[in-house]
C-alpha cells in the first residue's frame, strides 16, 4: 500500500522530496512492524508553508461562501466514495478496529459536507442605532493564516473538524498532524488536491514536532492556532502565543464520569458504558474515565458489564471482527498499567482483566480492565488514564454523586443513566462540563457545538458555533446625512 517512502510535506500544491537527512518511520501499532517512512521536516519549511498560506489567503478569503463551498462538497464526496481504503490505512497506522476507522471516515467527510453547507451561512449583523445618523454593521471576516494542529487518535476526523470550518470561513491553513498518524493527513490533502483546491490553501508538514510548533506560534502571520491533545500541551501554547497574542481554539484533555442512577435501564446502561470506554480502546477524550453506579443496582450492572467485556475480542484492527485493537504505543500501556497497579495498591480489586494481553501478537496490547472497590484518591480518578480500563464507585446520593462528578480540573464531557426527565434535567444542568450525554455516550456530530469548559479546552468546534472560531467580527459605524 506503501513505498518505502511516503512524501508527507505539501506546499504550496506541491508534493516535496524532502528525505535526503532524517526521516519518521512510521509503525504498525499492532504487529511493529515499519509501514513507511515521512519526511522529517522542520522550521525552514514551515516558514515556507506559512508563507505560502498568506499569500492564498487574500485570493481565498475575498470567494464567495459559496464559491469556497464548491471545493469542501467535492472533497466530502470523495472522501465518502473512498472510505474503505482510507479506513485501512487509519487502522495501519494507529490500530483501531476497521469499523470503527471507516466510521471515522465517514464522520471526516460528514464534516466537509456541514461546513460546505455553513459557507454559504456566515451571518453578519445589522444593529439599530439609538442615533439617527448612524447605521451599524458587524461583518464576519476570516481571521487569516491558521495553524492546525491534530492528534492521532482520531487522525481524520480531528484533520476535516478544523479544516472544514477554517476553510469555509475563508482562512487559509498550514496543518501538522501527530507523528505516529501522518498518513491519514496525507490521504486527506490529496482529496483536497483531487477537488481541485487552489494552491497555498492547505498545506502540509510533518517532522520535528517542536521546530515546526515554535514556527506556527511564533510567525506573526499565523494569526489562530487550533489544537486537540493534552491540557500541558494547551498550556504550552497558550504562554507561547502570547507574544502575539493569537487567537487559540483548544480542545484538550477530560476525565469524563458516567452516573448510572438506579432507575437506569441497565442492559442499555451497561452496552453504552462499554461502548464509551472500549471505542478506541479507551483512548479518546470523552471516554468513560469514571463510573458512579447506584448502590441498589451496582451487583446486577457489575455481573453484566463483566460478561460483556469478556467477549470483546481483541486483536488487529484490519480483522473485521475485532473489537479491540493495540493501545499506541508502549508508553500508553505503561501508563495503564501504572494506574491499575496505583488502584490496587489502594484497595481497588480487579474484576476482570489488569494486565499486558498475552496474545501471540507483538503489539501494544492491553486487556479491557474492570476495578471494582475503587476510592478517590486513586490515580485513576483523578487522571486521564487513556486506556481500557472502567473503575467503578458506588453510590446512594444524587447530589453527592454530582459534586464528586464534578469535582476534577476537566470539563469535558460527562454522561448520566436515567430513566427519570425530571433527574435528567436536573443532573445535567448542575454538571460543569462542556458536553452532557443523557442516555447516550456519543455525542459528537458535526451538526452540534464540541468543546470542554475549566482546563479542558477554550471555544467549540461544529456546528455553526464552530465557524466562530475562525472569524472575526468588525463593527462599521456608517454616518450619514439626514
Amino acid at each position: 500500500m506503501f513505498d518505502a517512502f511516503t512524501r508527507s510535506v505539501f506546499i504550496n500544491g506541491v508534493w516535496e522530496d524532502i528525505h535526503e537527512d532524517t526521516t519518521d518511520t512510521i509503525y504498525n501499532p499492532a504487529t511493529l512492524e515499519p509501514i513507511t517512512h515521512v519526511a522529517f521536516a522542520g522550521g525552514k519549511e514551515t516558514d515556507r508553508a506559512i508563507q505560502a498560506a498568506s499569500e492564498a489567503f487574500p485570493v481565498w478569503s475575498n470567494k464567495t461562501g459559496r464559491e469556497r463551498s464548491r471545493y469542501l462538497y467535492r472533497a466530502s464526496q470523495l472522501m465518502l466514495d473512498d472510505a474503505e481504503r482510507l479506513g485501512k490505512i487509519l487502522t495501519l497506522e494507529q490500530g483501531k478496529p476497521l469499523k470503527e476507522a471507516i466510521g471515522e471516515v465517514k464522520g471526516a467527510a460528514g464534516f466537509l459536507l456541514w461546513y460546505a453547507e455553513e459557507a454559504s451561512r456566515n451571518y453578519g449583523e445589522w444593529i439599530p442605532s439609538s442615533i439617527k445618523s448612524k447605521r451599524l454593521v458587524v461583518i464576519p471576516q476570516a481571521v487569516g493564516v491558521v495553524g492546525a494542529i491534530t492528534p492521532w487518535n482520531f487522525p481524520s476526523s480531528m484533520i476535516t473538524r478544523k479544516l472544514a470550518p477554517a476553510l469555509a470561513a475563508g482562512c487559509t491553513v498550514v496543518l501538522k498532524p501527530a507523528p505516529e498518524t501522518p498518513l491519514s493527513a496525507i490521504e486527506i490533502i490529496k482529496l483536497f488536491e483531487r477537488a481541485g483546491l487552489p494552491k497555498g490553501v492547505v498545506n502540509l508538514v510533518t517532522g520535528d514536532a517542536r521546530a515546526i510548533g515554535k514556527r506556527l506560534l511564533t510567525n506573526k502571520n499565523v494569526r489562530l492556532i487550533t489544537f486537540t491533545g493534552s491540557t500541558a500541551v494547551g498550556k504550552y501554547l497558550m504562554r507561547e502565543s502570547a507574544e502575539h497574542l493569537k487567537k487559540l481554539s483548544l480542545e484538550l484533555g477530560g476525565h469524563a464520569p458516567s452516573i448510572v442512577f438506579a432507575d437506569a435501564d441497565i442492559e442499555k446502561a451497561t452496552s453504552l458504558v462499554l461502548g464509551s470506554k472500549f471505542r478506541n480502546n479507551g483512548q479518546t477524550c470523552i471516554c468513560t474515565n469514571r463510573l458512579y453506579v447506584h448502590s441498589s443496582i451496582a451487583d446486577k450492572f457489575a455481573q453484566l458489564l463483566k460478561e460483556k467485556v469478556k467477549n470483546l475480542k481483541i486483536g488487529l484492527g484490519i480483522e473485521k471482527d475485532t473489537e479491540i485493537g493495540p493501545l499506541i504505543n508502549k508508553q500508553a500501556c505503561e501508563k495503564v498499567q501504572s494506574h491499575v497497579e496505583d488502584a490496587m495498591d489502594k484497595g481497588a480489586v480487579v474484576a476482570h482483566g489488569g494486565k499486558l494481553w498475552e496474545g501471540d501478537l507483538p503489539g501494544h496490547y492491553y486487556q479491557p480492565t474492570i476495578l471494582s472497590n475503587v476510592t478517590e484518591d486513586m490515580k485513576i480518578m483523578h487522571e486521564e488514564t487513556f486506556g481500557p480500563v472502567i473503575p467503578i464507585q458506588t453510590f446512594t446520593d444524587e447530589v453527592d454523586v454530582t459534586q464528586k462528578a464534578n469535582n476534577t480540573d476537566y470539563g469535558l464531557a460527562a454522561y448520566i443513566f436515567t430513566e427519570n426527565t425530571n433527574r435528567a434535567i436536573r443532573v445535567s444542568e448542575k454538571l460543569d462540563y462542556g458536553i452532557v450525554g443523557v442516555n447516550d455516550v456519543f455525542p459528537a456530530t458535526p451538526e452540534a457545538p464540541f468543546g470542554g469548559i475549566k482546563q479542558s479546552g477554550i471555544g467549540k468546534e461544529g456546528g455553526h458555533h464552530g465557524m466562530d472560531e475562525f472569524v472575526e467580527k468588525k463593527y462599521i459605524s456608517i454616518g450619514i446625512d439626514q
